[in-house]
């Protein structure tokens, strides 16, 4: 009965001129054609936009990535172009000093590690010159010396900020003399033995006076923060300051040693008399 109507449908034609059972197959294949034309297209969508997102991801990623490395050389750029600046300062301060000098890099110390001792190593030792109590400079001003007997290749440096530091100094402006010493406060430097005559105010320059013998004169020590009147017994005639360094002790990297020896102190005893002059009676 399936081959009867398979037949007849082949031989009846429709309106159209075209076979009943070809109009039929066209019409039932087209909407399988259609279904699946549709499902290709929507699976190929969806793969497109799959391999669209995926192929945005790895670019992101590559992106990611490359901005990383761009952000890791800015920072290289920036420290160099630091380290050029503070290397830049140092060299125009070696030049312009008239004392001989050598160029030192801090490799260990940490001026903030224990409160009121404040040292630094410097990797220049008695091979290059080094000796003890030598001052260190740089371009801000005034550093330290060098304490204990240096290695051949190693030294280290008292900051004039430690507790046990001091330096003569004077005030620029007015030129009064004092005693700069290293304190465990803030800020941490105290100018000592200026008379309460002396006409210093806050901002006042303080530099380093030479008396000691062993810091250069004339050098940057900081600037007068606080001042007032001492009240304790024996201050009484001097005043009470307070000086704000000039150097950035937090972010020593280079400094510059002066290679002068310290001049030895002079001693007076005076429980022995003086010796009598030459062809004086005794």
């Amino acid at each position: 009965m399936i081959a009867q109507v398979l037949l007849v449908s082949a031989q009846v034609q429709s309106r159209s001129g075209t076979s009943v059972i070809e109009a039929v197959s066209f019409g039932a294949f087209s909407r399988v054609q259609s279904v699946t034309s549709s499902g290709v297209r929507g699976v190929r969508d969806v793969w497109s936009n799959y391999a669209e997102l995926r192929g945005a991801r790895d670019e992101n990623q590559s992106l990611k990535k490359q901005l990383a490395e761009l952000e890791v050389r800015l920072q290289e750029q920036r420290a160099l172009a630091a380290r050029t600046t503070k290397l830049t300062e140092l060299l125009a301060l070696k030049e312009s000093s008239p004392l001989p000098t050598i160029a030192a890099e801090v490799i260990g110390g940490n001026p903030n590690a224990t409160p009121g001792i404040r040292e630094i190593t410097i990797d220049k030792g008695t091979d290059d010159g080094v000796q003890p109590s030598m001052a260190v400079i740089g371009p801000k001003g005034l550093i330290g010396r060098v304490v204990g007997f240096p290695a051949a290749h190693a030294a280290r440096v008292q900051l004039i900020i430690d507790r046990n530091a001091a330096a003569g100094a004077l005030v620029e402006r007015t030129r009064d003399g004092g005693l700069i010493v290293g304190t465990a406060g803030q800020p941490p430097l105290a100018l000592e033995m200026v008379s309460q005559l002396a006409d210093i105010k806050a901002g006042d320059l303080v530099v380093s006076s030479g008396i000691d013998g062993i810091y250069p004169k004339g050098y940057a020590i900081g600037w007068i923060e606080t001042l007032e009147k001492g009240k304790d017994a024996g201050r009484g005639l001097y005043w009470t300051v307070s000086v704000r360094p000039a150097v950035d002790f937090n972010s020593l990297e280079e400094v510059l040693v002066v290679l002068v020896p310290p001049k030895p102190a002079t001693i007076v005893d005076e429980e022995k008399p003086p010796a009598p002059a030459p062809g004086a009676r005794k």
